[in-house]
């Protein structure tokens, strides 16, 4: 019998920034909306890419490549500085007092792995389903936000394929949400580009961070928690056996479930996204044939910023999302239409506006928690996140466009379901499902699920 093949890490590093910016020597402080982050995982997504050919010299390539990737990691920090420390809990007995916040210069800096694995990138993306191998890819495997007391916020693995090369990033998710990370990597890219033009320290980004947290007015900083030590709110959730498959929808197709919803609840403002997000959640209830009287949820995360008053910038550092939530039994889902089913979607997420933000944030400081995932999910929620609206495949260090945008283990339980952007770009939307595996093969035997999964226009595999 042929031995798996493994994951084999070559060497890491620390990087931190060619030159550290004043502000550096300061702490960060963390929003209610950063602490709630404290006991689910660290972001991990990464892109794939073809090594170019003709390769004359596999070792020479490899190596410039991490020497640019470093150097162009570097500079970026430079914008970026809070994810090189580490967080720091201050507390005293009396008073009572329980705060956590980013000192931004207690670390090594950001972890950098290289790695190797002897696979092609036919053997990652040919099978039906994600080879479990992808999360090798990511450094802090089943890492948790609090982590960061002790483990890098950021860490870096550029793993070598046979034929490809992966990059992979796991970020800690109490620094920053989606919005944040992919601003981040979009910088990296951006000065590894006008590095490779010979820029670099005079070139402007096209979106610097703005890392001032928000807090609502009269908030001190330095929240007080109401807890004495970390074992109170940090749990390790780990998911049972899962499968984890990408299904790809055209813009043709997503267009086709749009006009379908509008027309069935007689309205023209359901959009793209909550079409396609109310299909997949009658799908996957259909295919876990729960009983019709048992009460179901679907969450889907918002986006903070434009709903603020005034709005915060897109390029706003730090986390700036809300768990919505829309709630209904099987029956209901499963009897009505998809127009009902999207029409609900649309609801929830036109009546969360600046005011919804605001009490969301007061609620919190009243009484403090953190997100528990085995208590927030069960084997009856479905759980959108992430964007298709992210530039993913605008990322390129050297080596042209992605091949594919793939995740790692972090924060996947049964019903996990997650956005990227299409390969092909304009409106279509590749979703990463994770299922227990009876449900996936009922998914897959579904007709009317089936009939709007397109096949990518990917020529790789």
């Amino acid at each position: 019998m042929m031995a798996t093949p493994v994951v084999h890490r070559v060497s890491e590093c620390f990087i931190k920034p060619q030159h550290s910016p004043e502000e550096s020597n300061q702490i960060c402080y963390l929003t209610p909306w950063d602490i709630a982050k404290f006991s689910t995982h660290y972001i991990q997504k990464g892109l794939l890419f073809t090594k170019p050919s003709p390769l004359v010299n596999q070792q020479v390539f490899i190596q410039n490549l991490l020497n640019k990737l470093k150097r162009a990691l570097s500079l970026t920090l430079f914008h970026f500085y809070p994810l090189v420390g580490r967080f720091v809990t201050l507390k005293t007995h009396d008073p009572p007092f329980y705060a956590v916040f980013v000192d931004c210069n207690n670390s090594p800096g950001v972890r950098f792995i290289h790695a190797t694995l002897d696979m092609t990138i036919f053997d990652i993306l040919s099978p039906v389903d994600v080879p479990p191998i992808v999360h090798s890819f990511f450094d802090h495997h089943k890492a948790v936000n609090h982590d960061g007391h002790t483990m890098p916020l950021m860490s870096i693995q550029v793993t070598e394929l046979v034929d490809g090369v992966f990059v992979g990033c796991s970020m800690n998710h109490a620094l920053c949400d989606g919005t944040s990370y992919w601003n981040f990597f979009n910088t990296w890219s951006e000065i590894f580009q006008a590095q490779s033009q010979g820029h670099e320290y005079d070139f402007p980004i096209s979106h610097p961070p703005i890392l001032k947290r928000w807090f609502p007015e009269g908030c001190d900083p330095l929240i007080n928690l109401p807890f004495k030590h970390h074992d109170e709110f940090v749990s390790r959730f780990e998911a049972p056996l899962l499968r984890e498959r990408i299904f790809h929808f055209s813009e043709e197709s997503i267009a086709k479930l749009k006009a379908r919803a509008n027309s069935e609840s007689n309205s023209t403002k359901i959009s793209s996204f909550q079409s396609l997000a109310a299909h997949v959640w009658r799908s996957i209830t259909r295919a876990r044939g729960q009983p019709y009287g048992k009460r179901i949820r679907c969450y889907f995360t918002a986006n903070n910023r434009t709903r603020m008053e005034p709005p915060l910038p897109r390029e706003y550092f730090g986390n700036s999302i809300q768990g919505l939530v829309v709630e209904t039994t099987v029956g209901e889902l499963l009897e009505h239409d998809l127009g009902w089913a999207a029409s609900k979607l649309h609801s929830a997420v036109a009546n969360y506006n600046d005011k919804a933000v605001q009490q969301t944030v007061k609620d919190w400081l009243q009484s403090p928690t953190v997100h528990q995932t085995h208590l927030l999910y069960d084997q009856y929620s479905v759980l959108l996140s992430s964007s298709p609206r992210f530039n993913m495949y605008g990322n390129e260090f050297g080596m042209g466009k992605a091949v594919a945008v793939l995740s790692g283990y972090a924060n996947k339980f049964d019903g996990k379901v997650t956005s990227f952007q299409g390969y092909e770009g304009g409106g279509s939307i590749d979703f990463e499902v994770c299922l227990l595996p009876e449900t996936m093969c009922e998914l897959e035997s579904d007709n009317e699920f089936m009939s709007a999964v397109s096949v990518s226009k990917s020529n790789l595999v």
